[in-house]
């Protein structure tokens, strides 16, 4: 709608577009819309392409003069009405009848409608029904076929069975991540790979598994930072809200725009996902259908206002996590000088320690250049001080050697002292125009008066004063030309780095050192200044000190201040914080999204969370109020904004909005989830919108079995989905046959009252785990980075050539379980597609089932299949050629049970014809693999 403007309605009109107020009742000379029409200039045309005839403004001109009369009621506003059933307050109703509190509802719906349920399904058919959706893998065929389904306690036993097993978390896992649209890609034009999305996948597995409560899943994925801060591990939950799609060139190219769509996913993934409403259709005004405004929507979008995408890292062990935050804290606490901490007793005894230890200082002597010279051109010149300092030439790299008698008759470490010279850039102490350098190596040859040969001298280790983020001083002796000392961002200031020696070395005065100082980083990166020196001493003796703590430690302890004191235990604790934390095992990221993470762009820091103002009708160019973070007016038992101590503390934003979802009183989150595993386990959920429970989205079918569902989940089952599993398997509703009934369906044909079972297909991912199985080649192996089942080749941008054609199904890998998948939003994989595999563009709370051509044609003529066909043939082998035995066996594995003589004389003469192979495609095409009664 350009320039803002609608006719449909009187306030259309009256409110006007971007320019004011179309019409002025009796003035149409200073109506706007009839300048337009009258086409008065060139910037006043409507319609554009051709004039209205006269007599058409004439009758316009006429109505405006006699005041517009407008019969048309104002635009009609939003449903303010808060009366719909899903926004009503949790109440438990009494189950109609004694038994299973489900069977009580379901049979109550039927008998008001003359209807009744149907029988029991046979042994075979509920086992293979049990496994697929607990695990969505088949029963093998004892399981099958020794189903305990008539008697109650070793059918419960079966079922927690099943939900014990590691393959239950990956098949639910499948589904959160549907609903969520999780992929391995970014989606967009760049379509480039997220090489760490999958530890999210693997926490959702691992949360499964253990049956992580309800509401500590919700607020694990929002918000685990702030919730959990000791349970490092559950930052990999954060990758919920990285989830979605990130879009690299809107990210560098239209920022504003591409933060505001990327919250705007956000928000529909959070609330679609936990209290199935669809908050995003508020964008550009309040909700047509439901009571959701738009201060309602930038409210949400104000809670995410404070993060980006990106790779997190995190411990996944939490002790580690643990010993982390301690130390960091420490750490954190010397460089604020917190004399509270720092103070503390429990910290007095490593400061006396460190001070026994480290004895007096060791006596460094300087060095005397006798020689020295660098690349052509560079002039090297000897001042007072004994330092050498560079001028002339600017290479792109150097090597600067330099000869000095030895000092001492005995050395165990050599210093070299960075120094700023004004006739440096930026002071120096490097030659480059921002003063840094980067010395790649140091080392270090004797030249004995007595021998023939030089002899190279080892270096231990080395330390500094400062060190330039990724370019420490173990660069400078690690024999790399990659690698070197740096010290940006710490320019026009002296540096000094010691190098200890592996062994200490005695000297005669006519003995020489020379120095070979490297500098391969291009750029020129070349030294300015500097001062060697030597020195003789334990270790802990040649530790470079800044000079106020120098200071402290040359006064005895009982005559210093309680400055000098804070100075050395700041020192002291700093090096003990900074040892520990170098000592523990690396940190991992994750691709989440919070406050600093890094992407494709770098690293992407947001120091306080942005201002989130209601926008008119969604433009950016239009900003309104300030909104502050919070969620639903519509519920009106919570806060719809949230009351936070700090604003802008982006953590305790996600945290608030953790905990309205999971708040006991909140009717959507617990109606939403339940339906959402109901869904799952009948094909259709009690409303079969489980994403949507708004007035656009489906009734509910049994709105008291959802209710107390949703209120018993809540109260009795503490959030517990393997509680809410078992509850609904053992109900003779789920256990009912599938088989179709003329009299019920004539009275309820889409089955809504639950009359019989509902029947289903394999959904693709279920489909090819199946096949594995039946195979005998699945892949046991849980968790782990993703599997690509493709050959990658660069493509013409940042987005790759994915070939799944001609992959080698014997690769390593290629027989894990389908959530392994590395999923490429933008390049499907053909086969899972024409399955009805979901696009993850958006959220997927309903998988799509087709039936085309194409799935039969792919089912029968994919390598996959044709390749499984061979395995499930070979696994069918008899010691001698049986084309019955081999029918039988080809049944008892794929479909787990035995044929029958019809089935068992076609399939022998097509082994004998074609082979047991040709028999195992048959199967896996049949309508008893392929679908669950």
């Amino acid at each position: 709608m350009k320039g803002g403007l609608t006719l449909d309605s009187r306030s259309g009109w009256e409110q006007g577009g971007d320019s004011g107020p179309a019409i002025i009742p009796t003035k149409p000379d200073d109506s706007l819309l009839v300048r337009m029409i009258r086409w008065s200039d060139d910037d006043h045309q409507m319609p554009p392409k051709e004039k209205l005839p006269d007599a058409e403004i004439a009758l316009l001109e006429d109505w405006i003069r006699q005041g517009a009369p407008d019969p048309r009621s104002p635009a009609t506003p939003p449903p303010a009405d808060t009366s719909w059933w899903s926004l009503q307050p949790l109440s438990r109703p009494d189950p109609p009848a004694p038994g299973h509190p489900i069977d009580a509802f379901i049979l109550a719906s039927l008998k008001a409608k003359g209807l009744a349920p149907s029988p029991k399904a046979d042994p075979r058919t509920l086992s293979r029904r049990l496994h697929f959706d607990l695990t969505g893998l088949p029963p093998d065929a004892d399981d099958a076929n020794a189903s305990p389904a008539d008697n109650p306690a070793a059918w419960e036993a079966l079922a927690d069975r099943l939900l014990a097993s590691p393959r239950h978390g990956e098949r639910w896992a499948r589904h959160w991540l549907d609903v969520i649209h999780f992929a391995d890609s970014h989606g967009f034009e760049h379509d480039v790979k997220r090489e760490n999305a999958w530890r999210f996948r693997d926490y959702v597995i691992a949360a499964f598994n253990s049956d992580t409560p309800y509401p500590r899943f919700i607020r694990e994925q929002l918000a685990a930072d702030v919730c959990f801060p000791d349970e490092s591990h559950l930052s990999a939950a954060l990758g919920f809200l990285g989830a979605g799609t990130y879009d690299i060139s809107a990210a560098g190219t239209a920022v504003t725009s591409f933060e505001y769509l990327d919250r705007d996913d956000l928000v529909t993934q959070t609330m679609s996902a936990f209290v199935s409403t669809t908050a995003n259709c508020a964008r550009c005004h309040a909700h047509k259908f439901d009571p959701i405004t738009q201060e309602d929507y930038f409210a949400i979008q104000a809670v995410f206002a404070g993060i980006g995408k990106g790779d997190i890292d995190f411990d996944p062990d939490p002790n580690v996590g643990r010993q982390r935050r301690h130390w960091s804290s420490l750490r954190d606490a010397a460089a604020r000088r917190d004399a509270a901490i720092l103070s503390a007793p429990e910290h007095a005894a490593t400061i006396t320690a460190w001070e026994a230890a480290r004895g007096p200082a060791a006596s460094w002597a300087t060095l005397q250049p006798e020689v020295f010279s660098a690349a052509d051109g560079i002039s090297l010149e000897k001042l007072e001080d004994s330092s050498l300092l560079a001028s002339g030439a600017l290479p792109d790299k150097d090597v600067t050697s330099v000869t000095t008698p030895p000092a001492l008759p005995r050395i165990s470490a050599f210093r070299i002292d960075l120094l700023p010279h004004d006739s440096l850039p930026a002071r120096g102490p490097g030659r480059p125009s921002n003063g840094n350098l980067h010395l790649t190596e140091f080392e270090i040859r004797i030249f004995r008066a007595s021998a023939n040969k030089p002899e190279s001298v080892p270096i231990a280790s080395a330390f500094s004063d400062f060190d330039q983020q990724g370019f420490g001083i173990s660069g400078a002796f690690d024999g790399k030309p990659e690698s070197s000392w740096a010290i940006h961002p710490k320019v026009g200031e002296p540096h000094s780095g010691v190098f200890i020696l592996t062994n200490p070395i005695s000297l005669q005065p006519a003995d020489r050192i020379t120095f070979t100082l490297r500098q391969s980083q291009p750029g020129s990166h070349l030294l300015g200044r500097f001062r060697l020196a030597t020195a003789d001493g334990p270790a802990s003796s040649l530790t470079i000190l800044p000079a106020p703590i120098a200071a402290a430690l040359a006064t005895p302890a009982a005559s210093r201040s309680p400055d000098q004191s804070l100075t050395i235990a700041a020192h002291v604790l700093s090096e003990q914080a900074a040892a520990a934390l170098a000592a523990l095992p690396p940190p991992v990221p994750v691709w989440a999204a919070a406050k600093a993470a890094r992407n494709d762009r770098g690293l992407i820091t947001i120091s306080e969370p942005r201002t989130i103002r209601v926008l008119k009708r969604g433009d950016l160019d239009k900003p309104g109020e300030e909104v502050p973070p919070g969620a639903l007016s519509a519920i009106s038992n919570l806060p719809a904004r949230f009351p936070l101590q700090n604003p802008k503390d982006e953590a305790a934003r996600r945290a608030a909005l953790a905990n309205w979802i999971a708040d006991p009183a909140n009717p959507l989150t617990w109606r939403s989830i339940v339906n959402r595993v109901w869904h799952y386990h009948f094909g259709r959920g009690l409303s079969d919108t489980p994403g949507d429970f708004g007035r656009m989205g489906g009734l509910p079918s049994h709105p008291d079995l959802l209710n107390w569902l949703a209120a018993w989940f809540r109260d009795d089952a503490k959030g517990s989905l393997k509680a809410l599993h078992r509850l609904i398997v053992t109900s003779a509703t789920y256990q009912q046959s599938s088989a179709s009934r003329e009299d019920a369906a004539a009275l309820d044909p889409d089955n809504r009252l639950l009359w019989r079972m509902n029947r289903s297909r394999l959904d693709a991912d279920s489909f090819r785990d199946a096949v594995l199985a039946v195979s005998n080649r699945l892949d046991p192996t849980l968790g782990g980075p993703g599997i690509e089942l493709f050959s990658k080749s660069p493509g013409p941008q940042a987005t790759p050539k994915l070939d799944y054609l001609n992959f080698d199904w014997n690769s390593p890998g290629a027989s894990r379980r389908s959530i392994y998948r590395v999923v490429w939003r933008g390049i499907a994989d053909p086969f899972m597609d024409v399955l009805d595999f979901p696009e993850l563009g958006l959220p997927a709370p309903v998988r799509g089932f087709s039936a085309s051509a194409l799935q039969s044609l792919a089912l029968f003529n994919n390598q996959f299949v044709l390749h499984h066909s061979t395995r499930l043939a070979e696994r069918a082998t008899t010691p001698t050629p049986d084309p019955a035995a081999q029918s039988r066996a080809l049944f008892h594995h794929a479909l787990q049970r035995d044929p029958s003589p019809e089935e068992l004389a076609a399939f022998s003469s097509l082994i004998t014809s074609h082979g047991p192979a040709a028999a195992a495609r048959v199967l896996l095409n049949s309508n008893d693999f392929l679908f669950i009664d």
